[in-house]
């Protein structure tokens, strides 16, 4: 669980993609004559993504990879903000994020699997690793997740998250609601 005033602080949400949306594998190869470059990213921590950002949180994410499969996912969870660096240089991309939404590094949260992330786990208030995260990770991480990148492991922080927070019921009722589940209490 994460400790209550840390999840109450916390005004934003940064995610990797491969290795934390991802189980960190490729699908590369060709496709009338296009190289093509597919990945498996998991619907539940879609849901985990969506609620979070039911909750008021802007979730960002940040890759060292990018390519169209990163970014259709991210368009498709209506991320606030989708940042991506070929050269793997994360935190500088982070930081403009926090500097343009006014948030401090002791307001943030991040999840992440490996080195390129370290960076900006050592700055957020609460730095996640997931489950296949490197050593590294894990030991500058609060806490490590019990699920994997890419099975469900974004799911587990965003109600870890939001049940420290005290909201885990009220947004998961709204959801239901807006589903048109009358007994959504």
């Amino acid at each position: 669980m994460i400790e209550p005033t840390t999840a109450k602080r916390i005004k934003l949400v940064g995610f990797d993609v491969d290795g934390t949306m991802t189980d960190g594998g490729l699908y590369i190869g060709v496709l009338g004559g296009q190289p093509v470059e597919l990945k498996r990213f998991d619907i539940q921590d879609g849901l985990g993504v969506h609620l979070l950002r039911a909750a008021g949180l802007p979730v960002v994410i940040v890759t060292g990879r990018g390519g169209e499969a990163a970014e259709v996912r991210a368009r498709e969870l209506q991320v606030d903000e989708f940042l991506a660096d070929s050269s793997a240089r994360k935190l500088p991309a982070f930081e403009g994020v926090l500097q343009r939404r006014g948030v401090r590094w002791e307001e943030a949260a991040f999840v992440g699997d490996d080195l390129p992330d370290l960076p900006i786990l050592r700055r957020v208030a609460l730095p996640i690793a997931v489950a296949n995260a490197a050593r590294e990770v894990k030991e500058a991480a609060r806490h490590t997740l019990s699920l994997t990148g890419g099975r469900g492991a974004l799911r587990e922080f965003a109600e870890m998250l939001l049940r420290s927070r005290g909201t885990w019921n009220e947004v998961v009722r709204n959801y239901l609601r807006e589903r048109g589940d009358p007994l959504a209490r």
